[in-house]
């Protein structure tokens, strides 16, 4: 990965998020809330320090829980649905950027998996990401 500037936008375009640098790392996350999310079997996130992102464009927030209990705030586009970033308890400094958003092949690999306890069995990744059944505090 190298980038000065990335850009994640979702489908129509009306909400974006700029970023700066590096993500500080990439994960998965197989969560039944994910799943939902997405409409996926999981979902994947880059995570910037809160100063690397600026959002734009018109966004509404969807608050809710995580599989842990913790709160998580999902930005999403009101016109075509699409969620683009989020704010994670778990991670306060961090903003999570969903990786297919940025329509780049080389955003890099997630480093680890989390929830995999809720993987669905044909989801297979290479044995170089770390898979947790549950989310560490």
């Amino acid at each position: 990965m190298s980038a000065d500037r990335r850009t994640a936008s979702c489908s129509c375009g009306g909400l974006t998020a700029e970023c700066l640098g590096e993500p500080a790392r990439i994960g998965a996350c197989h969560c039944t809330q994910c799943q939902r999310r997405t409409g996926s079997v999981f979902g994947v996130a880059a995570y910037f320090s809160r100063e690397q992102v600026t959002l734009s464009g018109d966004r509404k927030v969807h608050a809710r829980s995580s599989d842990a209990g913790r709160r998580i705030e999902n930005y999403f586009c009101p016109e075509c649905g699409t969620t683009v970033a989020w704010d994670l308890e778990l991670f306060p400094g961090l903003v999570a950027v969903a990786a297919g958003c940025f329509a780049d092949p080389h955003l890099g690999a997630p480093q680890r998996a989390v929830w995999a306890k809720y993987k669905h069995d044909w989801v297979q990744f290479p044995d170089s990401i770390a898979q947790l059944e549950t989310q560490p505090g």
